[in-house]
């Protein structure tokens, strides 16, 4: 007999995956079930981490059904920063073994993660070179504001000629910094006007405003067998105010909040009748974007790309059971995903990704 969610969840804290767990079961034609267990209340306010990354690629794409932006259009237009790139001879080469980049970086390149720029997964001299300059993506905050961050990676060669290769995170870093380009403005308050305001996600943002910080709970990860604290309750780096601006960094969120967003992708793009997201940005967002000779072994961790592709934002899994299911997940312990019948579930916590949170997050899909 399949468990229920609440019992899926009730037995992930009993064995101390989390000390609380909020899950959301949506159902084809809106219905929606929100639930707790543990000590993590139902409107806690999370760190997301990269589920931040399909609603950038919905605000992006909202600028394209605009006409604002094109996905083909050079992003050097907004980034200047960005022209005239260096790229290595090979992902393994030294840093000054470099050639012209033939190609410029497009918006389609950040949504698919082809830019160029991105985690390295192995050792090589890049790796070095972006932990020594504090671009290297990891757990941590950001470590410096937007401008600086984009200065610094654009110091550094292209691992690849755009369009060839896979690197994940850095490109949505970028495309936060693009769009609020494109906005001429404060990227938090061109989501809160066009994207979060619309849907009703009234928590969500780059930080946790003072007046809700009894919200924010603390995060953990596992360690020796045992949970250890990260930061702490209503305060560390998602408490406001922004040290500096973050429209490179990620988003924290509600279940209520990311509820609304992901039914809003079950339902086709629209949301209480109104269309976020026309059929054919959508078609793109959730579909595999990205060609075999990208998923190379060694662009991700092992096993990554077994049945799976990568479309604007979200994984897709493009074969199995459950084919054409997309979504995505946060290094803190927080997933989503969406099947194609118009189904969904998320599910939040605040415990750093490892093998205790992915078994959660096995059970629960």
């Amino acid at each position: 007999m399949t468990a229920s969610l609440p019992q899926i969840l009730d037995d992930h804290v009993a064995r101390g995956t989390a000390p609380g767990i909020v899950g959301v079961q949506g159902m084809p034609g809106g219905r929606v079930e929100i639930v707790a267990s543990g000590d993590l209340r139902a409107d806690a306010i999370v760190r997301i981490q990269s589920m931040t990354k399909p609603i950038l690629a919905v605000a992006a794409l909202r600028l394209v059904q605009e006409g604002r932006l094109r996905l083909d259009d050079p992003v050097e237009r907004w980034l200047p920063e960005l022209a005239g790139r260096r790229v290595l001879r090979t992902p393994e080469a030294a840093l000054d073994d470099v050639g012209s980049a033939m190609t410029p970086i497009t918006l389609r390149h950040l949504l698919t993660l082809t830019s160029g720029y991105g985690v390295q997964v192995v050792p090589t001299p890049l790796a070095e070179a972006m932990i020594a300059n504090r671009t290297a993506a990891g757990q941590e905050p950001v470590a410096m504001g937007a401008q600086e961050w984009l200065e610094a990676l654009a110091a550094l060669p292209l691992a690849f000629e755009p369009g060839t290769g896979w690197r994940y995170h850095h490109s949505f870093g970028i495309l936060g910094i693009l769009l609020a380009r494109v906005v001429d403005g404060p990227l938090e308050a061109h989501l809160q006007r066009d994207l979060f305001g619309p849907l009703g996600m009234v928590d969500t943002g780059y930080t946790v405003p003072l007046d809700k910080a009894h919200r924010l709970p603390a995060a953990y990860r596992h360690e020796d067998g045992e949970l250890v604290e990260i930061e702490p309750a209503a305060g560390g780096f998602s408490l406001a105010p922004a040290p500096f601006d973050l429209s490179h960094s990620e988003l924290v969120s509600t279940a209520a909040d990311y509820a609304a967003f992901a039914g809003m992708l079950a339902a086709g793009g629209r949301h209480d009748g109104t269309v976020i997201l026309d059929p054919g940005s959508l078609a793109l967002m959730c579909s595999d974007q990205v060609s075999s000779s990208t998923k190379t072994a060694d662009s991700f961790f092992p096993g990554f790309w077994e049945d799976t592709g990568w479309g604007f934002g979200v994984a897709v899994q493009t074969a199995g059971e459950h084919s054409g299911r997309y979504g995505w997940s946060g290094g803190q312990g927080t997933d989503f995903w969406i099947d194609p019948d118009g189904s969904f579930r998320i599910v939040l916590s605040q415990v750093e990704m490892g093998p205790e949170v992915m078994g959660l997050f096995a059970d629960v899909q």
